[in-house]
């Protein structure tokens, strides 16, 4: 069984903060540019169905775990939850400003109907290889503070904060996988989670494209100026496709982990800026991993 690196002071705190109730967000409420607007409200789309998805996936091998990472995913379930939580609320506002996401909500449903009648284990691997994404894309969020430059607070509030906590159990999936697989050899593991890791890139893109086209349509933006405008902001700037594709390639190296890079510090960066920006009736608790 190959080695997992999570951090052993590691601890995934759920934060239960709510964002935006009460408040209405712009319809470009990003840097008032539909194309980023776009990006990130396509994304908002998947997660509630798609958070569940992963939770359902994990809990599925939880029983038998090391005490440890039975903590872990149970902390991170309650991160999911929340998360979902949010995202639903998020996505009302969308549909406030007279978008129909009737058929992004479809497509979710659609890709996740591929995966029912199929062993547990495929529906982890599928969770770890994305979870990964989220990770990957949770750390540039942060880390470059142009990518939300200009937002809504609220908005803003809530994708640093879910990002922080992405951030925070990116391994819980990933070390899921290594107990549920540690009888498998390295080469079975490794060639199971490259075949599924690629297979879930090509329809998480594919799947987020025709989302954010569907949005700009939407805006009337339609033809090779909706395409050219989602090319440039994901690969020119601020690029967060370019600047993620090296650290979703080392998902293929020999010996990866999530925890390889240790990037906890930017947790403190975020939550330092959404504490600042929530509503003052928000609800805020902290509620350690279990041990």
């Amino acid at each position: 069984m190959a080695k997992a690196t999570t951090p052993a002071d590691l601890t995934i705190t759920p934060r239960d903060v709510r964002f935006g109730r009460g408040k209405a967000i712009r319809r470009w409420w990003l840097n008032d540019d539909p194309f980023a607007t776009a990006f990130y409200n396509a994304l908002s789309v998947t997660f509630p169905k798609g958070e569940g998805f992963f939770v359902d996936s994990v809990r599925a091998f939880r029983e038998g775990t090391p005490p440890k990472l039975a903590g872990e995913i149970q902390a991170f379930i309650k991160q999911e939850v929340m998360h979902t939580r949010e995202h639903v609320a998020f996505n009302r506002h969308v549909a406030d400003q007279g978008y129909d996401v009737r058929s992004l909500e479809a497509e979710v449903d659609r890709v996740l109907a591929i995966t029912k009648g199929r062993p547990p284990i495929a529906s982890l691997a599928a969770t770890m290889a994305l979870e990964h994404f989220t990770a990957i894309l949770a750390h540039e969020l942060i880390a470059d503070p142009r990518h939300l430059a200009g937002g809504d607070p609220d908005a803003v509030a809530l994708w640093k904060w879910h990002a922080a906590e992405e951030i925070e159990h990116k391994g819980v999936a990933y070390d899921t996988w290594l107990h549920a697989t540690r009888h498998w050899s390295r080469w079975k593991r490794w060639k199971i989670k490259s075949l599924v890791m690629l297979i879930a890139t090509a329809r998480f893109v594919n799947g987020r494209a025709k989302g954010m086209t569907e949005l700009l349509r939407q805006d009337g933006i339609t033809g090779w100026r909706a395409k050219w405008g989602l090319i440039r902001y994901a690969l020119g700037r601020p690029g967060m496709a370019r600047k993620v594709a090296w650290t979703w390639a080392e998902f293929f190296l020999p010996g990866f982990h999530p925890w390889k890079l240790d990037d906890r510090a930017l947790i403190g960066l975020a939550e330092s800026d959404y504490v600042d920006a929530i509503m003052p009736v928000a609800k805020k608790a902290a509620v350690p991993a279990a041990a």
